[in-house]
């Protein structure tokens, strides 16, 4: 890889780790520590990905008319004094929550950039790298997780403090090494998508990727539980926080080192429709499991499956996007699927929290089973006009 993909990657792997020190304990935190409902938590949650999705949509705008650089040394310098202040003042739940907040909006600021300035600086390298920036994240996620659950175990208070100097740490990566990056990007492909803004030339690709997601935002309801709801669950079930932390752990290493297994699989079975369908199958099987776990050991084997299910699925949405795209409008879609994702992880613990509030969790269970059989629905009809049109 070209030198300034792997600063990207470096510098994604310290962001992320610092991140998932703090976004795996945010529920258990404010349910367990600040005795908020899990719903309240919910909430805090679903505006924290609110803020994500604006920083993402104003993120995308800045790096097409503005400069990468700039961009994000502002989103990652608000985040910076977002996690610096809630190091401080975390035990009050206002200021944790406005802050928790503030984190989402200028995390959601620097990712699209990170992202896009992968793909200009690295054009010939294709898919490997923007999986280069999505292996990394999985890496960081892992150390973070790992590293996360025993600190808190120690102290809540120390989780505060290496978030904020990992956020600080990745600001002097971009602030020291990415100025040169924004002079080489290439701007032709933001400039194409801006001109070709407006009205959708193809009605039934742009109707067809709306159920595709309709399907994907429904995985990301089901998945989004593991941060929230079952994280709370595990504490009421008295597994210790850093056994319930190494469950990312074992996500973020799984993804990593599971790349030989995933490309086998692909390779023996090319549909990405396909895959879409094992790997739901593989999540709704993780999710019956997880329903009948009450020790660690069971929890770790539905991660286990849950992870095996999530490769298949995550990378197929955006490829299928991909396909349905008009020439000149794949950042556009792109940009849907990953909206249709942040806004799955921001109902998701709303849902969930008031589900177990007025019920229990194992009506949760059933719920979310029901409502994994929806993408099976979604994923077969979605190109059914498209087909329709081919044929004739």
């Amino acid at each position: 890889m070209p030198k300034q993909i792997w600063l990207l990657v470096i510098a994604t792997t310290v962001n992320v780790t610092g991140a998932s020190f703090l976004w795996p304990l945010n529920t258990i935190y404010m349910h367990n520590e600040l005795g908020k409902s899990l719903a309240f938590a919910g909430f805090i949650l679903m505006f924290n990905q609110g803020a994500s999705i604006a920083g993402n949509l104003i993120g995308g705008a800045l790096f097409d008319k503005f400069s990468a650089y700039k961009t994000i040394l502002y989103g990652t310098g608000l985040a910076v004094a977002a996690s610096i202040a809630m190091t401080f003042l975390h035990h009050n739940i206002l200021f944790y929550s406005i802050f928790l907040v503030m984190i989402g909006f200028g995390s959601g600021i620097t990712w699209p950039v990170m992202f896009a300035m992968a793909g200009s600086l690295w054009q010939e390298g294709g898919r490997r790298a923007f999986n280069s920036i999505y292996v990394a994240q999985n890496l960081g996620v892992a150390l973070g997780a790992t590293i996360g659950g025993y600190v808190a175990s120690i102290s809540f208070n120390y989780i505060f403090f290496a978030n904020a100097f990992l956020f600080i740490s990745f600001f002097l990566i971009v602030l020291l090494t990415f100025k040169h990056m924004d002079k080489e990007r290439d701007r032709q492909m933001h400039t194409t998508i801006i001109e070709q803004r407006g009205k959708i030339k193809n009605k039934a690709a742009f109707i067809a990727l709306f159920i595709l997601c309709s399907g994907f935002l429904i995985t990301w309801i089901a998945y989004s539980q593991w941060q929230s709801t079952i994280a709370s669950y595990t504490q009421d079930l008295d597994i210790p926080l850093e056994l319930y932390s190494s469950l990312w752990a074992i996500n973020g290493f799984l993804i990593v080192l599971g790349q030989p297994l995933l490309k086998w699989i692909t390779s023996k079975v090319t549909s990405e429709k396909m895959h879409i369908y094992i790997g739901n199958t593989i999540l709704l099987i993780s999710f019956i499991i997880a329903m009948v776990s009450d020790t660690f050991s069971m929890f770790a084997l539905a991660m286990i499956i849950l992870t095996i299910g999530e490769m298949l699925v995550w990378p197929a949405i955006p490829s299928l996007a991909n396909e349905l795209a008009p020439k000149g409008r794949t950042g556009f879609y792109q940009g849907i699927v990953n909206s249709i994702g942040a806004t799955g992880r921001m109902v998701g613990p709303v849902f969930g929290g008031f589900v177990v509030d007025i019920f229990n969790i194992e009506i949760l269970f059933f719920v979310l089973l029901f409502l994994l059989l929806i993408p099976y629905m979604t994923t077969f009809v979605y190109d059914r006009n498209i087909r329709m049109k081919r044929q004739s």
